[in-house]
């Protein structure tokens, strides 16, 4: 449900807003999303991997947050006219000052929210995102019909956060602990000093190409690059941001119980691959289409570099959970140097290749990520006795999966080639070829997600059987 409802509001104002207005929020976007991972300075984290969590520690843990957050939030307005004028558009100064009230709200709900993490506790999660998302997608639809441009996008920011914070107040336990506390400050500090630069890294990371690019061109282009990355970011909304809250609570719990969390990281990025890499094949063979429906025709160019896009997503994805395993074990500082050479990888390959255009960005974009995943490796291999051939060996299924699964789809478009006359039967009718090929391929293959299929299969059978006998 949350997920389309961000998709809706994507294929709506897409079409509402030119590609310079979305630039101006891509860019300003980048900018509090760097003082947003540095806001949460690893609190969630922090009391996601406590063994012991007392209230004088979630005490202090909100404790620090207020101080960082307000402190972010003072920053980001400060700074927004700096902004503004490195890359020439006021607007960007403008998406920066709303978006700096956020962080005055952000930490009456953030810390509840990563309470409700830890105790794998998601119904709450649930309905605060929904009612988060709800209003999220009014705002948006309402200020950008009449006419508000950019500024639509960041009202749009400041109702969701609002939300979010209501609704996990509503939802807070009544024993859970309510004011801030100085007593355990220093630990929760030693802590989020190194955890929050892995987050923080790992957004500078995510949004050097904006920042880049949106200094070297114009915010149009900005657009353009990111309407490429918007389709791997729908599988990131599908699967990856459910997967991520807890992935680390159960690799936390993995390593308290079993010592390691070899075997864990190992079946999770088995099941991950599994599922991403059938996802992002397919939106690599069917970009344009998937761009044309989705975004609307102002936006084809983005066709050619979303597809670059997608080959480095499925490289990503390997070791996607590196972080969260690092920090699962205690591993703060580790996760935070690994970061740190993912960072400068990116932020090298993009400033090598941006003079050649948004292609020559992307393919940078694809180097860097390569380079990301053997350091990552490496990295792992030294921390947690990782091995490649392990890796190899558990997502060797994931590959005559997205082969099986793909194929038909890559078939049919290499033959009749798909246009402005057909996109749309390419999206929906591969779509329903390729989701058939994806299960037949699990059963064929014996693939452990082919349990899970079943289940919920059977489900969806017991639910419709008592509809009908209501």
């Amino acid at each position: 449900m949350n997920l389309a409802l961000q998709i809706a509001s994507t294929v709506v104002i897409s079409r509402i807003l030119t590609p310079a207005e979305t630039g101006v929020f891509a860019v300003a976007a980048v900018f509090a999303a760097l003082a947003s991972n540095f806001r949460d300075f690893g609190v969630g984290e922090y009391l996601i991997q406590e063994t012991n969590l007392t209230s004088d520690k979630i005490r202090a843990a909100l404790t620090l947050n207020i101080a960082i957050s307000w402190t972010m939030g003072l920053v980001l307005f400060t700074c927004s006219e700096w902004a503004a004028g490195f890359y020439r558009t006021a607007g960007v100064g403008e998406v920066m000052r709303v978006q700096a009230v956020n962080f005055l709200l952000i930490p009456f709900g953030a810390v509840t929210m990563a309470y409700f993490r830890r105790e794998l506790n998601f119904k709450p999660i649930f309905i605060v995102g929904l009612v988060a998302n709800v209003g999220s997608f009014a705002v948006s639809i309402i200020c950008a019909l009449r006419g508000m441009g950019y500024m639509s996008l960041a009202w749009s920011s400041l109702a969701g956060v609002a939300l979010t914070v209501l609704m996990s107040v509503w939802f807070r336990p009544r024993d859970f602990p309510r004011w801030p506390g100085l007593r355990g400050v220093a630990e929760v500090f030693h802590f989020g000093k190194f955890a929050s630069g892995v987050y923080f890294l790992g957004q500078l990371g995510k949004g050097a190409p904006e920042m880049i690019i949106g200094r070297a061109q114009n915010m149009a282009a900005v657009a353009i690059f990111s309407r490429a990355t918007g389709l791997v970011e729908i599988f990131n909304r599908l699967v990856l941001r459910a997967v991520l809250p807890v992935c680390m609570p159960y690799f936390a719990k993995s390593n308290r119980e079993d010592g390691s969390l070899v075997k864990g990281y190992l079946t999770s990025i088995s099941y991950l691959t599994a599922i991403g890499w059938p996802f992002i094949a397919f939106l690599g063979v069917i970009a344009f289409a998937a761009i044309r429906l989705v975004y609307g025709p102002q936006w084809v160019e983005a066709a050619p570099l979303a597809k670059i896009a997608c080959a480095a997503a499925a490289v990503d994805l390997v070791h996607h959970l590196a972080k969260e395993a690092l920090l699962a074990i205690g591993k703060a500082k580790t996760s935070n140097n690994l970061q740190a050479g993912i960072v400068s990888a990116q932020i090298i390959g993009l400033l090598a290749v941006v003079p050649f255009g948004l292609p020559g960005a992307a393919w940078g974009f694809l180097g860097a990520t390569v380079v990301s995943a053997v350091l990552s490796q490496w990295v792992l291999h030294r921390s947690i006795g990782l091995r490649l051939v392990d890796v190899a060996r558990n997502c060797l299924p994931s590959v005559y999966i997205t082969v099986l699964t793909v194929a038909p789809v890559a078939v049919w478009s290499a033959v009749e080639g798909i246009t402005e006359n057909n996109f749309a039967r390419f999206v929906f009718g591969g779509g329903a070829i390729t989701a058939a090929g994806w299960i037949l391929s699990l059963k064929l293959l014996g693939h452990p997600l082919w349990r899970e299929v079943v289940k919920v299969g059977a489900l969806m059978h017991a639910s419709a059987g008592a509809l009908i006998r209501r």
